[in-house]
């Protein structure tokens, strides 16, 4: 490998494990090539997500094309930046989709566009956008063979996805944004207005009852997945969904503290979901 493709992927690791360091936990666990695709591939989505969550001095739908431009370069085997270097020779050795791409830049357009979801089936048209399009972009890395592993991935994209929205309730607030489905919101006796004012209380706690029994729902579905990927894979997917699980543990015992801040795994936290991880797969 020459050196600014050395570079190049050496980068898109750095982005990727400083950004997403639960996401990110199982991607040492990959072979070197394949851990090398998947830090370009998360790099470019992180890119992406960061042209609209941090604040910019440009338009951002002029970045988000500019970004769309960079990504036609990129499957043109002429990209211009660190993160579409390293994935330009990524896309040469794994069929990852162009079009997994795509959607989730649609994606982060409709966060400029939608900042509530009535219903959970609302909802869901975004997951789909910026999740399950994660699936269609790791799987080709991760390999697999079954066709069950389309609704699987699915499955684990959108449990990873739930998670984040449940994990970063405060921190979307202060953007002005609620994921949680107003519907349900309702449905558990608290209101909008209640949370933009982050009231502690039973209803709230209902809610956040409800969100989680249905994220582990998912993370259930998805353990199938694990075996159906690639042996090389097979730890990397695991840890991806245990990190989170953990995740999930954590807001159940102390749901408030997602009002106040995102809820984060410390670094020894972390190892112990590796060592078990790590024994459970023996």
């Amino acid at each position: 490998m020459n050196e600014s493709l050395t570079e190049a992927y050496a980068y898109c690791k750095k982005l990727t494990e400083s950004s997403g360091p639960h996401f990110s936990v199982g991607f040492r666990f990959l072979p070197p090539e394949k851990q090398q695709a998947i830090f370009a591939v998360y790099a470019f989505c992180r890119y992406a997500d960061d042209i609209v969550d941090e604040k910019q001095d440009q338009p951002i739908e002029t970045l988000l094309q500019s970004w769309e431009a960079e990504l036609e370069a990129c499957y043109r085997q002429e990209p211009t930046h660190l993160i579409t270097r390293a994935l330009a020779d990524a896309i040469q050795h794994y069929p990852i989709p162009k079009e997994g791409f795509l959607g989730l830049i649609a994606g982060c357009r409709m966060d400029l566009e939608v900042n509530r979801y009535h219903t959970f089936k609302d909802l869901m048209v975004y997951a789909d956008l910026v999740a399950t399009t994660i699936r269609d972009l790791s799987l080709p890395i991760f390999g697999y063979t079954d066709p069950k592993g389309i609704a699987l991935g699915r499955s684990l994209s959108t449990a990873l996805q739930l998670t984040n929205i449940v994990r970063d309730v405060g921190e979307d607030l202060d953007r002005g944004r609620i994921y949680l489905p107003l519907a349900e919101i309702e449905a558990a006796g608290y209101s909008e207005e209640a949370l933009l004012k982050r009231e502690k209380s039973e209803a709230f706690l209902k809610l956040m009852t409800f969100q989680c029994t249905r994220i582990r729902d998912f993370f259930n579905e998805a353990k199938s997945l694990i075996p159906l990927v690639q042996p090389d894979s097979r730890t990397a997917v695991s840890l991806m969904r245990n990190v989170y699980v953990a995740i999930i543990d954590r807001i159940e015992k102390n749901p408030f503290a997602v009002l106040d801040s995102q809820i984060r795994l410390s670094l020894a936290e972390r190892g112990k979901v590796v060592a078990q991880t790590l024994l459970e797969n023996r």
